[in-house]
């Protein structure tokens, strides 16, 4: 598999490590707390043979600029970082394509710089806290398997652990988010490796608590694709269909055979209907 080519890129904000892929019209692709690296990352992978991704290391992570104060990690100071990182690399409007705690970035983007946004595609994600009030979701108490993701979850916090103990953990924590589990090995077969900044999500860990951005939905003026798998345990359907209620210009599409990683539980129709959406939203 190609290599991500890194570039750093400079703005009054500080200097953030990218890593670019692909040809055609600019795509931005993070995650709150994930640091990237040359092997890339199976969520951007989706996007390169349709757009240039730039695949963001946020600050704290990688070679990017450190923090000076805790807010700096914050989801708005984030996102005025990657439109700093945006009219850096000299875009008057790029697309954002965000999983998970991507997708919550992605919501923000849009409500404060609709106008910096051709489109957003909002994958396995919410507007608000999605924890505290839905059993469905596997980090609720009430949640059949909430033991043992915390136990891994704590088992995987620990500094002593061998790389293969690690692994093995990491896998099993993602295999209670999948819809079949046994295909783990096929579903992620590339020699992609990536971190946590544990800084960045811890911050998160808090402010998450506080979360909740769907009053402002309405703000989002941008085409906005919103994807989910009909069995997400980790941000389950119902904060997806609460988004399209609430986002003016947006749609969508359950996946019927998916939990959290719809891009590779079913990738052949995720790939459609991206491109589906793309022709019926000229990247004009």
């Amino acid at each position: 598999m190609e290599k991500w080519k890194p570039i750093n890129v400079q703005t009054p904000r500080g200097t953030f490590e990218v890593f670019t892929q692909g040809k055609g019209d600019p795509l931005c692709v993070t995650h709150l707390y994930s640091e990237f690296n040359e092997s890339g990352d199976y969520f951007a992978q989706t996007f390169v043979h349709t757009h240039k991704v730039y695949l963001i290391n946020l600050r704290e992570t990688g070679n990017s600029v450190k923090a000076t104060e805790p807010y700096e990690l914050s989801f708005l100071e984030t996102i005025y970082d990657l439109e700093a990182i945006r009219v850096a690399l000299g875009f008057d409007r790029w697309g954002f394509a965000g999983h998970s705690t991507g997708g919550m970035l992605g919501v923000i983007y849009g409500i404060y710089f609709s106008t910096s946004l051709k489109f957003s595609m909002i994958v396995s994600s919410a507007a608000r806290e999605y924890m505290t009030f839905s059993p469905d979701c596997i980090y609720n108490e009430k949640h059949g398997n909430f033991r043992k993701m915390q136990g891994l979850i704590e088992e995987l916090g620990r500094s002593d652990l061998t790389i293969d103990r690690r692994k093995k953990l990491s896998k099993e924590r993602i295999k209670l988010s999948l819809y079949e589990p046994e295909k783990y090995d096929e579903l992620f077969s590339l020699n992609i490796e990536k971190k946590i900044s544990p800084i960045r999500l811890q911050y998160f860990s808090r402010e998450v608590q506080l979360f909740d951005v769907t009053k402002k939905l309405i703000f989002i003026s941008n085409p906005t694709l919103i994807i989910c798998g009909e069995f997400d345990v980790q941000c389950p359907i119902t904060y997806s269909r609460e988004m399209n209620e609430l986002i003016p210009n947006s749609k969508l599409i359950v996946f019927h055979k998916s939990n959290h990683y719809p891009f590779l539980e079913e990738a052949d129709l995720f790939q459609e209907e991206i491109k589906n959406f793309l022709k019926g939203n000229l990247q004009s």
